[in-house]
């Protein structure tokens, strides 16, 4: 069974407050400072034991289990767009694999990168051209795919009206 979690431990100042004083807030602060060890200690006492009550409430405590919420993926989306250091490893891969035929997935992946960040603006030029293109080829195919998942669910909610208007006209017609 869970819990709510138990509140924090109330502090002395705090205990001062809600004790004594209940009207300026400015006197509680004096108050802190200009009492003496006799009265402190009695608000000190009420913070240890509201403490121990805390821990001892801690101890029984179990916290519930957050739940993450999946987000639903639609199967049928578009695939994203490659980026243009992407479309730049596309190009360059099978050259460095057949330069260096035993490299790892990872090393081919630094070596790539190394070639993308010493190369010059011009020479990204082309790729970042390319990826702007597939980028906006895919926003419309995007808006296109979220009217269509629109006009099906719209579909389907007339449909279910329509189906729910037809039992009901039965169900009068049998009464």
């Amino acid at each position: 069974m869970t819990c709510l979690r138990p509140r924090k431990s109330i502090s002395i100042g705090f205990n001062l407050v809600e004790g004594t004083f209940q009207t300026n807030k400015k006197k509680h602060l004096k108050a802190t400072v200009t009492m003496s060890p006799k009265e402190k200690g009695k608000f000190e006492d009420m913070a240890k034991q509201d403490k121990l009550c805390y821990e001892r409430e801690m101890k029984n405590y179990v916290p519930p289990k957050g739940q993450k919420k999946k987000r639903f993926k639609d199967p049928n989306a578009p695939k994203r767009p490659p980026s243009a250091f992407f479309l730049f490893c596309a190009d360059f891969r099978p050259k460095i694999k057949s330069e260096n035929p035993g490299l790892s997935i990872g090393d081919t992946a630094k070596k790539l990168g190394e070639m993308w960040n010493s190369s010059s603006a011009e020479e990204k030029q082309p790729y970042e051209k390319k990826a702007a293109k597939l980028k906006e080829k895919y926003d419309k195919v995007i808006i296109q795919n979220d009217m269509e998942v629109k006009l099906v669910d719209l579909i389907e909610k007339c449909y279910c009206l329509w189906s729910m208007e037809k039992s009901l006209s039965l169900c009068y017609r049998i009464l």
